[in-house]
């Protein structure tokens, strides 16, 4: 969306949306054309930390397309690196839940998810064998398991 030149543009961090604020100057009434233009550059300056980005539609050249898009290019190319560290560092240091599980097998030692738990304690509940105590009690754990998804 284009919006006046000068205006405060910024991404609101909470929410995710970007925001335009409409400046008034100190008589109450918005600037002229030219104040704005004047202003944009300070303005700019101040919201995006030194990139300098013309917001009105109608001032926007093809080289200035072209350099904006080769600086987004090159933060996402830079983004992905990092992401990409970031997901070996953590693969090095945890393991797959599957290899767990066959380490665990082998120490005879059985691993059940929440979930699975979750399913076992259903069907004891659900089940006309279950005495009043055990589904008292499954309904309990089930509690504890549900509170924590």
């Amino acid at each position: 969306q284009a919006v006046p030149a000068g205006s405060h543009v910024r991404l609101n961090l909470q929410t995710g949306d970007r925001e335009a604020k409409l400046l008034e100057s100190e008589n109450g009434k918005g600037d002229t054309r030219e104040e704005r233009r004047r202003k944009r550059y300070r303005d700019a300056k101040h919201w995006g930390g030194g990139l300098s980005v013309d917001v009105d539609s109608d001032s926007f050249t093809s080289q200035e397309l072209k350099k904006a898009l080769a600086k987004m290019k090159e933060s996402e190319k830079a983004e992905r690196k990092v992401r990409a560290a970031h997901e070996e560092e953590v693969r090095k240091k945890f393991r797959p839940i599957e290899q767990l599980k066959e380490e665990f097998e082998k120490l005879n030692v059985k691993m059940e998810t929440d979930y699975e738990i979750m399913v076992k304690l259903i069907g004891k509940f659900n089940s006309s064998a279950s005495t009043l105590d055990e589904k008292v009690a499954a309904l309990y754990d089930l509690e504890y398991y549900v509170h924590q998804v």
